[in-house]
C-alpha cells in the first residue's frame, strides 16, 4: 500500500521510449496526465498501450495559473 493519497485508475495511452527516459501518458476520464519515468521502469513495469495503472501523485507544490 502507498501513503500517496492522489491515487488515480487509468489506461495507458501512449509510451514513447528514449535513451534513458519514458514519457508515458495516462488517461484518466477526460484528463491526460504524462509522466516521465525511466526507461528501466518502463521496462520493468512492461507498459503497454491499453494496460489498466494506476497514476501515483505526490507532489509538495501544486501550480495554478488563470
Amino acid at each position: 500500500m502507498l501513503s500517496a493519497r492522489n491515487q488515480f485508475q487509468g489506461t495507458v495511452k501512449s509510451v514513447k521510449l528514449g535513451g534513458v527516459m519514458a514519457e508515458v501518458v495516462v488517461t484518466v476520464g477526460d484528463l491526460e496526465i504524462v509522466s516521465a519515468i525511466t526507461r528501466t521502469s518502463a521496462e520493468a513495469l512492461d507498459l503497454k498501450v491499453g494496460d489498466k495503472v494506476k497514476a501515483v501523485i505526490k507532489s509538495t507544490e501544486v501550480l495554478i495559473d488563470k
